[in-house]
């Protein structure tokens, strides 16, 4: 079997990260893998998306630190969020915030499920 290289492995993690919420599906979006949850967008993952030399997802958070997060085109300015996941991430931050935008995004009773099964 292949080795992933490491950005193959950073989309993995994320996308296992992204299927384990509650009806959250995955398919492409502008070329790129990306994650619904009936059918909103949760999390679209870039590589060198519009000139971008590094690998993220965007998705709806907010945080401040430009070693590991950045404003992304079209939707930084509704509050949405770019975390960089090709610089060693710290997983159990990016999975936080993975959780934090899905409570943003999914209906209320998907994230009364979300909070049963993470208590």
């Amino acid at each position: 079997m292949a080795r992933l290289r490491p950005d193959e492995l950073a989309v993995q993690r994320l996308r296992e990260l992204c299927l384990a919420l509650p009806e959250v599906t995955e398919r492409p979006s502008h070329g790129e893998p990306a994650f619904f949850v009936r059918d909103k967008t949760l999390f679209v993952t870039l590589d060198d998306h519009h000139g971008a030399a590094h690998l993220g997802f965007w998705c709806a958070s907010c945080a401040d630190d430009p070693d590991r997060y950045y404003r992304p085109p079209y939707v930084g300015h509704r509050g949405w969020l770019a975390v960089r996941i090709d610089r060693e991430p710290d997983w159990t931050e990016v999975a936080e915030l993975v959780r934090d935008a899905y409570r943003q995004v999914a209906p209320k009773v998907l994230r009364a499920q979300l909070d049963v099964t993470s208590a």
